[in-house]
């Protein structure tokens, strides 16, 4: 390559000086200024805009930019002027009509003015920062015609009156308002605002708040509700048709506080048709209306939830507090289930299944079932009265949402621990008597149980279904044994661990010889195949068939109680027996047999003995003789022993005591399981703790606490801090 310098090229101006005409401008400016005066004429169609464009082109190109641009000024304004004055020489609703008509010429001279002066918009306007010519020929019209002193106020008022009137019932021409709103919004959003939204809505404000008044002083609220609804939806539907989009919440919300948040507690109170008779009455439709439009302003939602939390405990305190509800249990807790299953529905069906009410419902019937100590009682004696015979032939769905619904109520109780104790001794009943409905439903409710609760729950009454089981295969055991028992009287026993059972006082009595010995034989085979076991019989749990035959011949089989049974074996031996000859002769504890001669001697139908002297009471000088007139329709009697089916004052306070004892142990520790993580912890957080981690199975008393901590320290577990009396140590 050559080392040759390079050359530098420069391009020179040109030197030849162009000479314009000193009267350019203003002629090229008269044709342009023509132009425009003939397209405002409707005259466009003999004009060349290809001429119009090269001479505004070239006047921009001249430096005559801003003439152009003034001139442009001045003639839109004149033209805008004339057009002012024809807009207001227009009568009436014609206003509007003459407004549209000038708005659409206006923006068509204006795309054509834009064309011509395209350039001058490109070039000139963006370098001297001037507003471009379609933003201009709205602020002109903005200007000289909305801003009108004679306009302004006028247009104003006509847009409010069409407002109003529709409001009112008239059909307004909706295009015409869309085309002027529309007009309104493109000269800018604060014109829009400043000259129809505020007004609007301090004028829509006045409207509803006069409305509101009215119709609240001549409504029931069911009523006033649909009105409100029904102007909410009215005024959605006005912005969806010619309004701004954005005034939708805007307007909603002046709606909203006149018509619901000023009014609201006056709606929810209003008397026979408020809120508690919507709920009284099952008002689904109004109730889920009032949930709607309440749930729009600020602590709507709030204030239905409290009425409603407030109706529903009153109402709930009054149903468990209610003597005649508590005669009968099993209507008691069927009353409790309706009335979940009525607030259940209305919170899915007209509150939206709204997470806030269901809690609402859920601490409200936590609160009132355990205002009656009596509820786990009641809820176990429903259970029992279901597995007995209230679920026969029905489906296994069905008998789940049964169980489902029982196991609802179960999570409000507190004292857990004391439906356990009422459960197990009616499961044991239902087991012994073999009166269960369903052996699946017995465990598919335990199986619920135990999800609940743990297994520590339910591993006594899993062991209930075991012993029946193993009781089975010991019978089988038993008979296989001993061939030569098959002709004599049958034998059949349920072998409990005493652990799993609840307990019951083994009181002995004296059966009749023949069974006497068949027990001991039995006794004899039990131990002989289990080693380190004892056996006591439980007479007062059993139950047996016997054969009878009556003063005519006539015979039948009658299912009695073990005590019964041995009653009634001794008139084989005698006609004629007193009270206490069969007392002695039979040694069962006097209430069981007092209740056991009542039930076969005054019971109409079921009437085995007659008694001497006739009275619905036994007393201790009373003569028993078998009652030869003894008919029934059936061959089978079952002759059941009178009893209450609910506990008896002492024997309430028994259970009572019994739950108390159990939970002792069940709270120490708690106590030692907490200390030994926390090593050191003061007394408050110690209950706090405590009442914790036992809620699952009952509410732990702050005193009882205090007595199992007192006990604790005493046997060594913990000690006081020799500073701060409130502060326990672990010890290890």
């Amino acid at each position: 390559m050559s080392n040759q310098k390079k050359r530098n090229f420069q391009i020179d101006a040109f030197k030849h000086r162009v000479v314009v005409d000193p009267k350019y401008a203003d002629k090229t400016w008269k044709i342009l200024e023509h132009a425009i005066h003939e397209i405002y004429n409707h005259n466009a169609s003999g004009l060349s805009f290809e001429e119009l464009y090269r001479n505004a082109y070239n006047m921009v190109l001249h430096k005559f930019g801003e003439k152009l641009y003034n001139g442009l000024v001045v003639t839109m304004t004149s033209h805008l002027k004339e057009i002012s004055k024809s807009i207001e020489a227009a009568q009436g609703d014609s206003l509007l009509e003459e407004l549209n008509r000038k708005w659409n010429d206006h923006n068509k001279a204006l795309q054509m003015i834009r064309d011509i002066l395209m350039y001058m918009d490109r070039t000139y306007i963006p370098s001297v920062h001037k507003t471009p010519v379609h933003e201009l020929g709205l602020n002109l019209w903005r200007d000289n015609i909305i801003h009108s002193s004679k306009i302004q106020t006028r247009l104003q008022n006509t847009l409010l009156e069409l407002v109003h009137r529709e409001r009112t019932g008239e059909v307004i021409d909706r295009g015409l308002m869309r085309n002027i709103v529309k007009m309104l919004m493109d000269l800018g959003s604060s014109v829009y605002q400043e000259d129809f939204e505020k007004p609007f809505l301090e004028v829509s404000a006045e409207f509803y708040s006069g409305e509101s008044q009215k119709f609240i002083e001549c409504c029931d609220c069911g009523d006033y509700l649909k009105k409100a609804e029904k102007r909410l939806n009215e005024e959605i539907e006005r912005v969806t048709h010619y309004l701004d989009s954005k005034s939708e919440v805007r307007i909603n919300n002046v709606v909203e506080k006149e018509m619901i948040a000023n009014h609201m507690l006056r709606l929810v109170h209003m008397e026979n048709s408020g809120l508690v008779n919507m709920l009284l009455d099952d008002k689904f439709d109004d109730l889920g209306r009032m949930y709607n439009l309440f749930r729009r302003v600020p602590d709507g939602l709030s204030t239905i939830r409290e009425v409603m939390t407030s109706h529903l405990r009153e109402t709930g305190r009054q149903l468990v507090t209610d003597p005649e509800r508590l005669k009968d249990p099993v209507e008691f807790v069927q009353c409790l289930l309706d009335e979940k299953y009525k607030y259940d529905s209305i919170i899915s069906n007209a509150f939206n299944n709204d997470k806030t009410f269901q809690n609402a419902l859920n601490s409200s019937f936590e609160y009132f079932i355990n205002l009656n100590t009596r509820s786990p009682e009641f809820i176990s004696l429903f259970v029992d009265d279901k597995l007995r015979k209230g679920l026969k032939g029905v489906s296994e769905e069905d008998v789940e949402i049964i169980l489902d619904k029982v196991m609802m109520l179960f999570r409000y109780l507190q004292e857990k621990d004391v439906f356990e104790k009422y459960y197990k001794q009616h499961l044991a009943k239902r087991l012994l008597s073999g009166k269960t409905v369903s052996d699946d439903a017995e465990r598919s409710l335990i199986v619920k149980l135990k999800t609940e609760c743990g297994y520590q729950f339910t591993s006594k009454l899993e062991g209930m279904f075991t012993d029946m089981k193993t009781s089975q295969d010991t019978m089988q055991g038993f008979y296989a044994s001993h061939p030569e028992l098959g002709d004599g009287p049958t034998l059949v026993v349920q072998v409990l661990t005493t652990g799993s059972w609840p307990t019951q006082p083994g009181v002995p009595c004296n059966l009749p010889a023949e069974m006497s010995a068949l027990c001991e034989k039995f006794r004899s085979y039990y131990l002989g195949t289990h080693t380190g076991r004892r056996l006591s019989w439980q007479t007062n749990m059993g139950t047996a068939d016997i054969k009878a035959t009556f003063g005519k011949g006539q015979k039948h089989e009658l299912n009695v109680s073990t005590y019964q049974m041995c009653v009634l074996m001794l008139f084989n031996n005698a006609d004629r027996l007193g009270y206490k000859e069969i007392e002695q002769a039979t040694e069962i504890p006097t209430a069981d047999l007092k209740r056991c001669l009542q039930s076969m001697a005054c019971v109409k139908g079921k009437n085995v003995l007659r008694k001497e002297p006739m009275s619905k009471d036994i007393g201790e000088d009373d003569a028993f003789f078998v009652n030869d007139k003894f008919t029934s329709k059936f061959y089978k009697v079952k002759i059941g022993t009178v009893v209450a089916q609910k506990e008896s004052e002492p024997e309430k306070q028994e259970t009572r005591q019994r739950v108390e004892e159990d939970r002792k142990p069940q709270i120490e520790a708690a106590v030692v399981r907490i200390m030994k993580s926390r090593r050191v912890l003061d007394h408050n957080n110690i209950i706090t703790e405590v009442t914790k981690q036992l809620q699952s199975r009952f509410l732990a008393n702050p005193t009882e606490i205090k007595k199992r901590i007192e006990s604790l320290i005493e046997r060594d577990f913990l000690e006081r801090d020799s500073v701060d009396r409130k502060l326990y140590r672990y010890l290890a």
